[in-house]
């Protein structure tokens, strides 16, 4: 096969997604997953059975449980693994990446250190070329050929135009941007509010509701992102109110569908439960509040959602409280003309 060798370190349905784009546009892929079954299921049906049932993959990809060999030829690694398994996931194979690319696909926070994925890669793979791969991108819609756009985010710009290069085609677009940091914290901070937007949903919450929510919900994650460093302008892009909407739009975000559960008055073991996969949003609300309380932050939809998941609080109570709440301006952060 003509192309390149690429690897994707995760069996899950946005890893699985960017290997058959790859795969379709002529390069070989190798996949790694924990999973001996879904491999050969993939291997030899074309089927993410798990995760993507209904979708024929691209026969450019090769399902392994052997991460080593998925690695040693691969020059670019895309790593989908979640949040917390992302870190001794990269422990294991670390030797073997030296001075690769390795591309974060991960929309996540870790406990304890606080740390975004692209800097556990730079932490355990200091040699590596690092970048972030972050927009509303809903993994069934992907595999599906829906036109999708995506950002692909590194201060390497040669980086950024190979990745470019392996991913661009007639229904998916990657554009580039050098605020690595930004880019990471609006896919990890969206979804939080995704989880909010399911449970105004559930509740059968009016357009004017929404709009409020996903507006405000973009103040609060350019505002929180701005106290630990990134470009609130990052935050008018494809990775920040892109990612945002689709996640709280849409039945087909995992964030939005847990809670939607929690709306209907489902415990979050049984949201969970539910969806058969992990939803960052629940571990990344837990470490945002705590780090927004440490830097001062105001961010009453995370508070208020804290108390509904974590406080067992009623949706209704804590809906009011933050209508009474403290009344602050529309926007932010505004460009001074000379």
């Amino acid at each position: 096969m003509t192309g390149k060798i690429i690897a994707v370190i995760g069996g899950g349905s946005f890893g699985t997604a960017i290997a058959d784009i790859i795969a379709s546009n002529g390069h070989e892929v190798r996949q790694w997953m924990r999973d001996e079954a879904l491999a050969k299921d993939i291997n030899k049906q074309r089927v993410n059975s798990r995760y993507l049932p209904d979708y024929q993959l691209h026969e450019g990809i090769h399902a392994s449980t052997d991460i080593f060999w998925v690695v040693a030829e691969a020059d670019v690694i895309f790593v989908s693994i979640p949040s917390s398994s992302f870190r001794s996931v990269v422990q294991t194979m670390k030797e073997a990446v030296v001075g690769k690319v390795l591309i974060s696909t991960t929309k996540g926070v870790e406990a304890g250190s606080f740390d975004l994925m692209s800097q556990i890669l730079a932490e355990e793979v200091p040699e590596a070329r690092i970048g972030v791969l972050s927009g509303p991108n809903l993994a069934k819609e992907v595999v599906a050929k829906a036109i999708t756009a995506t950002v692909i985010a590194s201060d390497d710009e040669a980086l950024c135009q190979e990745v470019q290069g392996l991913l661009h085609s007639d229904y998916f677009r990657v554009y580039s941007n050098h605020d690595i940091y930004g880019v990471e914290l609006g896919g990890a901070l969206k979804n939080i509010y995704a989880i909010v937007a399911g449970l105004a949903e559930s509740l059968g919450m009016g357009e004017n509701t929404k709009s409020m929510l996903i507006t405000r919900s973009l103040a609060e994650m350019s505002r929180f992102a701005v106290k630990m460093g990134a470009n609130p302008l990052t935050f008018l892009g494809l990775s920040g109110v892109g990612d945002l909407i689709v996640t709280c739009t849409s039945s087909l975000s995992r964030n939005f569908r847990v809670g939607y559960a929690l709306g209907q008055g489902k415990s979050l073991e049984e949201a969970e439960a539910e969806l058969g996969q992990v939803a960052e949003g629940i571990n990344t609300l837990q470490l945002v509040r705590a780090k927004a309380r440490e830097l001062e932050v105001y961010m009453p939809l995370v508070d208020g959602l804290y108390e509904i998941v974590v406080n067992k609080r009623s949706i209704r109570d804590v809906t009011r409280h933050l209508m009474l709440g403290e009344q602050k301006t529309d926007v932010e952060f505004i460009l001074q003309s000379d």
